[in-house]
């Protein structure tokens, strides 16, 4: 696939949206699309809900679906409808048995449906850290996207990712950074790791992944 030809479909994170894409956006050869999230259902299920945004990338279409996160999960299950488009996971994890052990733990406490998502808009410096957020315009990016967030979505989709059949998931390309306290790096190996990146690489280290990005190889 000539770098004229290449389509992305960029999935922000949980909650975020194509603010987030700012830097990687001018950096890409080819075509690229931003999916937006939908408002889900109270009780949609995953598949269902994925089933939707996928109508946003043509069946017939060669592209890669890069997901960021929670959009990293979404872009594996569009890449189940959609066989000829490619997962690349961005601080994402490729199955649910790389859920880290501090989610795990919030899972089997379900201590994530006593605590409410817009807590964490009244302490951003604590998401800061978590998230590996720089200060600057980093941060404040970060502070107007936790000033947008949708409590209900945000309710839903942790519930989501923490409940996610990832069985019989296809292969995707997962690009890490060495310091994301999310999903930090286990002893399996990913195919591109960022020294120094965070969880909010995908704002400090645009040019080093737009670099793999633009160097995939073709179908």
């Amino acid at each position: 696939m000539p770098s004229a030809a290449r389509v992305f479909y960029l999935i922000p994170g949980l909650g975020a949206d194509e603010r987030v894409f700012q830097n990687l956006l001018p950096l890409l050869d080819g075509e690229a699309h931003v999916v937006y999230w939908l408002t889900p259902e109270p009780t949609e299920t995953l598949p269902h809900y994925v089933a939707r945004i996928a109508q946003a990338v043509p069946p017939d279409q060669p592209c890669f679906v890069v997901g960021v996160s929670f959009g990293g999960v979404v872009a594996l299950e569009i890449a189940r409808l959609r066989p000829r488009a490619r997962a690349v996971l961005v601080s994402s994890i490729p199955d649910a048995d790389a859920l880290p052990r501090l989610l795990r733990v919030i899972r089997a406490t379900r201590v994530y449906k006593l605590v409410p998502p817009q807590l964490l808009k009244l302490f951003p410096r604590a998401g800061q850290w978590y998230f590996g957020v720089n200060n600057g315009e980093e941060y404040q990016v970060f502070k107007q996207i936790l000033k947008d967030m949708e409590p209900a979505y945000t309710r839903w989709a942790i519930d989501r990712l923490l409940h996610w059949d990832s069985t019989n998931v296809g292969r995707s390309i997962q690009i890490l950074g060495s310091h994301d306290r999310v999903f930090p790096p286990g002893p399996t190996p990913v195919e591109y790791l960022i020294p120094g990146g965070t969880h909010f690489m995908i704002l400090s280290h645009a040019p080093e992944i737009s670099r793999i990005l633009n160097a995939l190889p073709a179908e």
